[in-house]
């Protein structure tokens, strides 16, 4: 049965994604996912060479059918969104997609067809396959999209006989964020010492306690604020959610990013790249004994 590690945060620039290439340069036998649809950048680590490409169709919108409208002014009516121009034709950006316009226009003078808002891909990188999209600016859906590329590296493990999917999910608790973990085997969340970091880490335990999916927590920058990254330890322990790794600051992070590569490839020798190891270790010991949600019974928190 293939497992599928989530790593995800409760906040945006907790270094989700660097620690999750890092943990991918570790791993053998795997696919990556890039599953933060909306602000993809796994791939300015990874640097993909694309195999094939795939649009993403989400929703629909109307489309003005000039040559049958007779301008009767119904549709202007009807539309609560005021996306009929005075030449009947339709504003693209104030439409919403509901399709009232379409489904009572008496002349059958607007079509409603699927709407192609973003792309996903199957690619090669150095460290192995990877499934990864991108949505449009400003587009919906996004939940369905981070569906649509599980869905395929789910397949794509399968057919090549890979026991593991690396994901990295979008920060927050939204529906993005839903749809990347639900069903997942294990929710790696990565917080940092900070008020809001142990604020949005706890509301990304109460959804993983809610789905039932065993959830680690690893302290990017622990050594920031020493006293913050307690309480996050002691507010993970209460919520049943292991400490699996607590990573210090390392500039050799960013200067990493900067050329392209993940910790491992710019300074494999450094303590960080040995406490990495350590935290994929316990990650791996996790996942082993691990059955998925199916078989995992959150304990009771005394709120």
């Amino acid at each position: 049965m293939v497992k599928e590690l989530v790593v995800i945060s409760g906040k945006g620039g907790t270094g989700k994604t660097t620690l999750m290439a890092a943990l991918s340069a570790l791993s053998n036998d795997k696919i990556m996912c890039d599953a933060d649809v909306d602000a993809a950048d796994l791939h300015l680590i990874m640097n993909p060479a694309i195999i094939s490409t795939h649009d993403f169709q989400g929703g629909r919108i109307a489309v003005s059918k000039k040559e049958l409208c007779t301008e009767c002014g119904y549709c202007r009516e009807l539309c609560k969104w005021h996306a009929i121009r005075d030449d009947f034709t339709i504003d693209e950006i104030a439409c919403e997609g509901c399709g009232v316009c379409a489904y009572l226009c008496p002349e059958k003078a607007i079509d409603f067809p699927l709407k192609t808002c973003g792309q996903w891909f199957e690619s090669d990188t150095r460290f192995g396959p990877m499934i990864h999209a991108s949505l449009g600016v400003a587009e919906e859906n996004s939940g369905k999209l981070v569906a649509q590329v599980r869905k395929e590296a789910k397949r794509i493990a399968e057919v090549k006989g890979f026991d593991l999917i690396i994901t990295d999910g979008p920060p927050g608790v939204g529906c993005p964020v839903i749809a990347s973990m639900s069903g997942a085997t294990a929710i790696l969340i990565v917080s940092e010492p900070t008020v809001s970091g142990i604020h949005d880490m706890g509301r990304v335990l109460e959804l993983c306690r809610h789905f039932q999916i065993p959830a680690m927590v690893c302290i990017n920058k622990f050594d920031l604020n020493e006293t913050m990254s307690s309480k996050i330890e002691e507010k993970a322990k209460v919520m049943n959610a292991p400490v699996v790794g607590k990573i210090p600051f390392d500039s050799d992070f960013t200067k990493a990013m900067v050329k392209g590569q993940t910790l491992f490839e710019y300074n494999q020798a450094s303590k960080t790249s040995r406490g990495i190891e350590m935290l994929w270790q316990h990650i791996r010991e996790r996942l082993e004994t691990s059955r998925g949600k199916q078989n995992i019974i959150f304990k009771e928190i005394i709120k």
